[in-house]
């Protein structure tokens, strides 16, 4: 039986997992800042003494590579690489717009989403970017990818080609700000979480793909942007 620690900090979500063969045992999260450094030790903490297990029973660490916030990735990647690096575990690494979709297809399978015709469905996660920029991917209700990540200028022509076979539903921290320019979508809360890691990264560990924990690094799509502060220190 395979046990995983899973991470997700690309958002302003905070969220650690623990999972064994797929299933997630416990979880703690909290979206109440960009505290990640402060808060992701603590709930590593919580979730091994809540389940009496030792950091060296765990069989490998997951992390949402992204894309999302730098700094929040950053946080958990490094986290997670010294986790493994210390333990000697294998580290999977997991999209973390594709992980959004797993957790819209546990909250659609457990009644909590209401969508129609959800089968013929074009399920679209968004990761707020800057102004009505999102870090999106379009995904049929079985979870397969139909698109690559891209960073979406949103419009109202936007995923048009998407349109006529079902509905289309976003979610994700972009999705409220994309709901009134898109028109006919459907728009559902549906968040980041480590949750949605579980299902993934038992799979990648299943099938041997794991990343170099020395080389590894986020997946951020666009570069960083370093901006000169307009306010006059002196």
């Amino acid at each position: 039986m395979s046990l995983i620690l899973c991470i997700e900090t690309g958002t302003d979500i905070c969220s650690v997992g623990l999972a064994r063969d797929g299933e997630l045992l416990s979880l703690r999260e909290s979206d109440r800042g960009r505290d990640h450094a402060g808060k992701i030790g603590v709930f590593v903490d919580e979730l091994l003494r809540e389940n009496d297990i030792a950091p060296e029973e765990l069989d490998a660490v997951a992390v949402g590579k992204g894309p999302g916030s730098y700094t929040g990735l950053r946080i958990g990647v490094s986290f997670a690489k010294g986790l493994c690096y210390g333990l000697g575990r294998p580290l999977l690494a997991v999209g973390s717009l594709d992980a959004l979709t797993e957790v819209a297809r546990e909250d659609y399978r457990a009644g909590i989403l209401a969508v129609p015709d959800w089968e013929r469905a074009r399920l679209i996660p968004m990761v707020d970017a800057r102004r009505m920029e999102v870090y999106a991917r379009v995904f049929d209700s079985a979870g397969h990818p139909l698109s690559e990540v891209a960073a979406e200028v949103v419009g109202p022509g936007s995923f048009d080609g998407w349109r006529g076979e079902g509905p289309l539903v976003i979610f994700g921290t972009g999705a409220a700000k994309c709901a009134d320019v898109l028109g006919d979508v459907l728009a559902v809360e549906v968040v980041p979480s480590a949750r949605g890691l579980a299902r993934l990264a038992q799979q990648a560990l299943d099938e041997g793909r794991t990343e170099d924990v020395a080389y590894f690094e986020p997946f951020y799509l666009k570069d960083f942007v370093v901006t000169t502060s307009r306010k006059k220190l002196f």
